[in-house]
């Protein structure tokens, strides 16, 4: 099986879900989405694949996303591919699906 994550090998959760994919014998893509920030239409096509709107993976306890508090989804996406960080972590793509791991546990229904 295949896996992307998107990941930040700075938090818990995204570590977590890393180890989820690797103990399942995912073969593993790992993206550090700030460092290779996927597109505008990418994060939208990850996010109608999980079923889940732009504001929902939106990472709300970044300052940055203050301003968004009142945003559609198109300027939050356009955010999001300005500034990563405000992109939730880790996103995780399979055949099977995408779903945000928050907890890391929800990523096992796409393994």
């Amino acid at each position: 099986m295949k896996a992307t994550i998107y990941h930040n090998p700075r938090c818990s959760k995204s570590r977590e879900a890393l180890a989820i994919l690797r103990d399942a014998g995912a073969e593993v893509e790992v993206v550090e989405y700030l460092k290779t920030p996927p597109t505008r239409d990418t994060l939208a096509a990850l996010y109608a694949r999980a079923g889940m709107t732009a504001r929902q993976g939106l990472r709300v306890a970044e300052d940055a996303a203050r301003p968004l508090r009142d945003a559609d989804d198109a300027a939050i996406l356009d955010a999001m591919a300005a500034n990563p960080i405000l992109i939730e972590r880790p996103l995780v793509a399979t055949d099977k699906g995408v779903r945000l791991g928050r907890p890391p546990e929800a990523i096992r229904d796409i393994l």
